[in-house]
């Protein structure tokens, strides 16, 4: 079930912190599977509390297998019933107002790189989904649990293989998973190596220099392509223009700024790009129809 929410707890003066990836002790770096205590407890040992909104650099997968439980990712908030994954990309607001609660899940974490290039081709259009909560009807459910404990098991046997054995197996079974929850997400998705590139391109170099300019002529003169070739690109992945994307990830940054941190708002204007305070009220009015501040004001407690 999930209900549109907005939470402003754990604000920080500099901003959003950053849960970077760190692998488990003893353990290769790329894949780990935990459960939610599990989960709480690297959180707290790097003094990032789930009760705490941070910005996770890192891939995260949540099966619950019974329970609940309660989350928010971007001003949506979600109550995780059992047969519910979650995924949640790196760079988007992850929040567990109430801790881990009592539900039983696995957990998967894996930075972006970890997954093969082929398979980060087929999944990479699901960042842009709306929606982060997956639930498979129960032939999927099933199938996916089947793959999910296989992972779960070549996991907790690492003295079972050579090391790059190892690796690869936990990488070949976390790709099937990664594929199927795409293919939930949107069952049309004809997805590929090399499809789309313009626009993925466009999209990476927006994550690199929003906050340096909006114009989509500077990313069409960075990427080598013309403004309307991003326009059509963009259209065909997102239905809306390069403009727009560029204004939508400007607004989202902002709005996480102004929720999840104590920055003045003319802070937050300087942070995604605007030179003046005034400039980036007027933006944010105009797609908001509210001041920053006033926006602000609705997600306190």
């Amino acid at each position: 079930m999930k209900k549109n929410g907005q939470l402003a707890a754990g604000r920080r003066e500099t901003g959003v912190p950053t849960a970077s990836y760190h692998p488990m002790a003893g353990r290769p770096p790329g894949l780990d599977v935990l459960d939610l205590p599990g989960l709480a407890a690297r959180a707290t040992e790097h003094e990032l509390p789930l009760t705490v909104p941070v910005r996770p650099a890192f891939h995260l997968i949540v099966a619950l297998r019974s329970g609940r439980l309660a989350c928010s990712v971007d001003f949506t908030s979600y109550e995780l019933e059992a047969g519910d994954w979650l995924w949640v990309w790196p760079g988007q607001v992850l929040h567990f107002p109430d801790g881990p609660g009592a539900g039983d899940a696995t957990v998967l974490v894996f930075p972006a790189g970890f997954p093969r290039s082929a398979t980060n081709d087929l999944i990479r259009d699901a960042e842009h989904t709306l929606n982060r909560l997956i639930t498979p009807d129960a032939v999927r459910q099933t199938a996916l649990l089947r793959v999910l404990d296989a992972l779960l098991e070549e996991h907790a046997d690492l003295s079972g293989l050579g090391l790059e054995a190892y690796v690869e197996t936990l990488r070949d079974l976390l790709s099937v998973i990664l594929i199927r929850l795409v293919h939930l997400i949107d069952p049309q998705r004809r997805t590929g190596p090399g499809s789309g590139e313009p626009f993925h391109r466009f999209r990476q170099a927006v994550e690199e220099d929003f906050a340096r300019t909006h114009r989509v002529e500077d990313y069409a003169a960075r990427l080598g392509y013309s403004s309307r070739t991003l326009t059509r690109a963009t259209r065909a992945a997102l239905g809306c223009g390069a403009k727009r994307y560029i204004d939508d990830r400007v607004l989202l940054e902002a709005k996480r700024l102004l929720v999840h941190s104590a920055l003045p708002p003319a802070t937050v204007g300087e942070r995604v790009g605007f030179a003046y305070p005034t400039a980036f009220s007027a933006f944010f009015r105009q797609r908001t129809g509210m001041t920053p501040t006033e926006f602000r004001s609705l997600t306190k407690p």
